[in-house]
């Protein structure tokens, strides 16, 4: 029997938890509900486009809920009201606000007798996990995460909302030198602006003000003015031809030390690559989506993170297969 996903929202994420879902031959997925006007989407998969209200509907038919919607203000409302249905994941990526949405989402879900797992991606997510287990491998040392090179779309919309630009992206680049030193051993002190560099490129409207508009970017507080950063003026057509996908990845690393006089050093490092960081996204939804099922199936409820779940639950192989062909 397959897995019966459904997916609230259909953006770019929730298009690459689409495709990830017909990758896994053990899921299905039921329907897309939105609140925009359900025709005016077109769903690549062909299942039905609805709109949100009709989710009630479907409470006997979904096994898991997927929230594509976004951090901000979305997923603080959504996750807690949903799980009270459904078994759901949700990608909320507010480092400093998973404690109070965790708090929020596990009443909500242990009151409903069900599953909620928050948080889930690469970073919060296998990053995370990968910064856990370092850490009590070699607990003396320290952590060091950097992302990139690829684009955030975050910062990218906040260079869209200045007056006179048409489009922007930015690339966040991690600084090779501070790498290179990390993987050293040399655990340095490593300010904001000495671990990461911005590059923007921006597309203008006509007899806009560049000198202003660049002024605004580099000096725009929470976003640019603690980096160093490079901003490029390109046409639409340049834009589309040469920044239209949405890679991203980075790096986690760990430097610690060994031995009762702590003489040897140990670098752990885990890198991610991708072309597209919502497909990628989602497809780790999809894997998390498989352990809500599974773990709703054996009884549990309540919120979980990366952190709680067992690895095996992410896989379709069984126990025996897993060991066999991967221990």
């Amino acid at each position: 029997m397959s897995i019966r996903i459904g997916i609230l929202g259909y953006g770019n994420l929730s298009r690459g938890v689409e495709s990830a879902i017909a990758q896994n031959p053990d899921m299905e997925l039921v329907a897309v509900f939105t609140r925009r006007n359900p025709e005016s989407l077109k769903v690549k998969s062909g299942v039905p486009a609805l709109n949100v209200s009709e989710l009630e509907k479907y409470k006997d038919k979904i096994d898991v809920l997927v929230l594509g919607g976004g951090s901000a203000t979305d997923l603080p409302a959504q996750t807690p009201e949903y799980v009270k249905h459904f078994n759901v994941v949700d990608s909320f990526d507010t480092h400093a606000r998973i404690p109070e949405h965790f708090e929020n989402v596990d009443k909500a879900a242990k009151a409903a007798g069900k599953v909620g797992i928050i948080s889930v991606g690469w970073d919060p997510g296998m990053f995370s996990l990968l910064r856990m287990i370092s850490t009590s491998v070699l607990p003396e040392g320290e952590n060091y995460t950097f992302w990139g090179k690829g684009v955030s779309q975050g910062h990218s919309d906040a260079i869209r909302r200045i007056k006179g630009v048409k489009d922007a992206r930015q690339y966040t680049i991690p600084v090779e030198e501070a790498v290179n030193r990390v993987r050293k051993g040399e655990n340095p002190t490593l300010t904001t602006r000495e671990k990461h560099t911005r590059e923007c490129f921006v597309v203008v409207e006509e007899g806009a003000d560049k000198a202003a508009i660049e002024s605004e970017i580099v000096n725009m507080p929470n976003y640019f003015s603690d980096y160093d950063t490079t901003v490029h003026f390109i046409s639409a057509e340049e834009m589309e031809r040469d920044h239209k996908g949405l890679p991203h990845g980075g790096f986690v690393l760990r430097s610690g030390v060994t031995g009762f006089d702590k003489e040897n050093k140990h670098i752990i490092e885990y890198s991610l690559k991708l072309d597209s960081n919502p497909e990628f996204t989602g497809s780790v939804i999809a894997a998390y989506a498989r352990a809500a099922y599974k773990l709703s199936k054996e009884g549990v409820s309540g919120c979980k993170s990366v952190f709680d779940i067992a690895p095996a639950y992410l896989s379709p192989l069984s126990g025996e297969e897993l060991r066999r062909t991967m221990l």
